[in-house]
């Protein structure tokens, strides 16, 4: 061995982000860990009907929003021992087109949740979602092979879509819209 060992996995990544753009994400994801711990609070036990608080509709958005809202923390303090406070130790936040990748990704994700799911079979829609997410950043990587990784995108969309409806309908029992 030459010494170096082995190439990072990592290679060819960015750097990791300043240590205050990690705070101010702990900031957004704790109040949102609290909203939703909030919200699931007031939701109704049905301890008249069931005798149990165990069958409460709340109880898991509760348990999702505390595990955020504790992995939020712990983030936010990691931030602050990396010196998030300090002036010095901050850089650039977003790179070039980052902006642009989380408003196609913001858009994205409403059309699916606000547009396609309840017009379109479940499977069709996500099925839709997955491919033209895949799509959208697969496009901005240049025109070699494009046209293969749009066929794997409609490939991988369509086969999201279907094993999506097969493990709610089959395994959770669940009727998909």
């Amino acid at each position: 061995m030459n010494g170096e060992g082995a190439p990072s996995p990592f290679a060819g990544d960015r750097a990791p982000l300043p240590p205050r753009v990690d705070l101010y994400t702990a900031a957004v994801l704790l109040c949102f860990g609290l909203g939703v711990m909030a919200l699931a609070w007031r939701m109704p036990t049905f301890v008249e009907q069931s005798h149990t608080g165990l069958t409460a509709p709340g109880i898991v958005p509760g348990f999702h929003a505390t595990v955020i809202s504790i992995l939020a923390i712990l983030l936010g303090l990691r931030a602050l021992r990396r010196g998030a406070l300090h002036r010095a130790a901050q850089g650039r936040a977003l790179e070039h087109g980052d902006g642009r990748r989380l408003l196609t990704a913001a858009i994205l994700g409403v059309l699916y949740a606000g547009v396609m799911v309840g017009r379109l079979p479940f499977w069709a829609a996500s099925a839709l979602f997955v491919f033209a997410f895949a799509a959208a950043f697969e496009w901005e990587l240049g025109p070699e092979r494009r046209i293969r990784r749009l066929a794997e995108a409609a490939l991988l969309g369509l086969g999201t879509g279907i094993v999506v409806m097969l493990v709610f309908e089959k395994l959770f029992l669940v009727r998909l819209p």
